[in-house]
């Protein structure tokens, strides 16, 4: 069982972004920073870089994972791919975040 759930809006948009860039996994990471203290930081890796210590959802076509190191901040976490008019972004909703900033990249523990 996954510690994160990924929705099915979510595991589309990852497989097309490893598609359309020729990669094999959408890597999510937590890093120190933001305005409120934490923030999210996307990018993508091939399998020669996927650290066997990393938490890995295979979607299938494609792979979503998270760094060991950064899996405590983020488990439980829900990763949605929202559309909207104005623009569409990747949507976390993690149980873990006391507060969250208003541009929805970074929280607080």
């Amino acid at each position: 069982m996954s510690m994160f759930t990924v929705t099915d809006s979510a595991k589309e948009q990852m497989i097309k972004l490893c598609e359309d860039n020729n990669t094999d996994a959408v890597h999510l990471s937590v890093k120190g920073g933001g305005c409120s203290g934490f923030k999210y930081e996307w990018g993508f890796a091939t399998n020669e870089e996927i650290n066997p210590a990393d938490e890995v959802v295979d979607l299938g076509k494609a792979k979503f994972i998270v760094d060991a190191i950064s899996v405590m901040y983020v488990a439980g976490t829900e990763i949605d791919f929202v559309r909207e008019v104005f623009g569409s972004h990747f949507n976390i909703s993690n149980p873990s975040a006391a507060s969250s900033c208003g541009c929805g990249e970074s929280f607080s523990v």
